[in-house]
């Protein structure tokens, strides 16, 4: 299944970037896969090491940060001949606090190692180093699950991705066969999500979503669940990171989804689980929706983090646990998670190319859905869900900062009438 990640691998490489590359992401993305997909194909040869199934080799590092030593070292481990031309792919490098620190040496190296460092949990691990990081001596790069426009490279509709592109460039209203196509596969793909395992059940039961075994999205939770109990620092931390993340879909229901610690357990306040909600967020679990207090540049600048909403980094995950079927999440049904599930996909589609991604609350009955800046424009983006008709706060906002254009996405068709886009929900990725 192609990746657009390669395109960052291949970026690196072909750059020469001398800085060792850090692939973060949660557990289930694919990155082992991706980068090991690049490796064969970009180089004659390579060595491929595991932390975790290997943990024999940590040594290495700890022994030396010489370059020269790890590699001398790593050959003489792994009985097999290694120099400096010798590409490493070092797999759960989290597991190795000094095998992150090595990078910075090998950034520094007169010779031009090629090291790629991967983690399910490196997020966490760079947040909580306990030595020195070698800040700009790596290049950093996320890795998310797959968006919609993956989704259906794998499903073999390359035509019907291009015509939505083409669309969303002119503007220019899809056949209605066309638009009901592409909605059909944007309801199948809420169900599935974007982890690869989930997407290649799709495809093996021919892409009928009401055949797939929707156990493997809870097979990947507890794969989630059972990380923390691994990499936190005692089992009352785990607790308390597993209670956040059960609290999601109670969250989400409400009518104003703003993070209530009280929805955790009653008594919850918020210095006891600040820490566990950013570990969540470290660790690509959870995605982290923080306030706007004014949209201007720089968006950054006037970000409130202790209002925020919090959804899950998938949204096939999010109907698991909500246990949607696919009848829940069709246009002309309502219930109490379907405006979540919407809005969750949404979000995951922008933030996997926008880093600062906010929403905007000024008043109760003012509220932006997106703030995002794109291409040096501040741009407010709604989402119709049927959870709300916003279209007063739009009004607002546009009276009140005249914004070069905003953005509307809904189940209708591509339109561009009075600055206002019209994004079919499948469309996403192309903004």
């Amino acid at each position: 299944m192609y990746r657009k990640f390669l395109n960052e691998l291949e970026k690196w490489e072909e750059n020469s970037v001398q800085e060792p590359l850090l692939v973060i992401g949660a557990r289930q993305v694919g990155k082992t896969w991706i980068i090991k997909h690049f490796c064969e194909n970009r180089y004659e040869d390579y060595v491929y090491i595991n932390l975790e199934e290997r943990s024999d080799l940590i040594s290495v590092f700890e022994d030396s940060l010489s370059p020269d030593t790890i590699v001398r070292n790593l050959s003489i481990m792994i009985g097999r001949t290694i120099d400096h031309n010798t590409p490493i792919f070092i797999d759960e490098i989290q597991q190795s606090e000094k095998a992150i620190t090595s990078l910075k040496y090998f950034c520094e190296s007169d010779k031009n190692y090629r090291i790629i460092g991967a983690g399910s949990l490196l997020g966490v691990k760079i947040k909580r180093f306990q030595s020195s990081f070698p800040v700009g001596k790596v290049r950093i790069k996320n890795m998310y699950p797959m968006d919609f426009e993956e989704f259906l490279l794998a499903s073999g509709e390359i035509m019907l991705r291009d015509a939505i592109i083409e669309a969303y460039r002119n503007m220019k209203q899809l056949p209605e066969g066309i638009h009901n196509k592409a909605l059909s596969l944007y309801h199948d793909y809420l169900l599935i999500g974007g982890m690869p395992q989930m997407v290649k059940e799709y495809l093996d039961r021919e892409k009928d979503v009401l055949k797939v075994d929707r156990e493997i999205l809870s097979y990947i939770r507890l794969a989630y669940l059972a990380d923390m109990s691994k990499y936190v620092n005692n089992a009352t931390e785990s607790t308390k990171i597993n209670a956040v993340y059960e609290s999601i879909p109670r969250q989400l229901a409400r009518d104003n989804p703003k993070f209530k610690y009280k929805e955790i357990r009653s008594n919850a306040i918020k210095r006891d689980f600040y820490g566990p909600i950013d570990w969540l967020t470290s660790s690509d679990m959870i995605i982290r929706l923080n306030k706007l207090d004014s949209p201007m540049a720089p968006l950054k600048a006037y970000e409130n983090s202790d209002s925020f909403k919090i959804y899950l980094s998938d949204v096939g995950l999010l109907c698991s646990i909500c246990h949607l079927n696919y009848k829940d999440l069709l246009a002309d049904v309502s219930n109490i998670y379907k405006g979540a599930v919407i809005e969750n996909y949404v979000l995951g589609q922008i933030k996997s190319k926008y880093e600062d991604v906010y929403y905007y609350k000024p008043a109760e009955n003012m509220e932006i859905d997106l703030i995002v800046e794109i291409d040096e424009d501040i741009i407010p983006i709604e989402i119709k869900s049927g959870r709300h008709k916003r279209s007063t706060s739009l009004n607002n906002y546009r009276s009140k900062f005249s914004p070069e254009y905003v953005i509307r996405i809904s189940e209708n068709n591509f339109g561009f009438v009075d600055g206002i886009k019209s994004v079919p929900l499948y469309a996403v990725f192309c903004i």
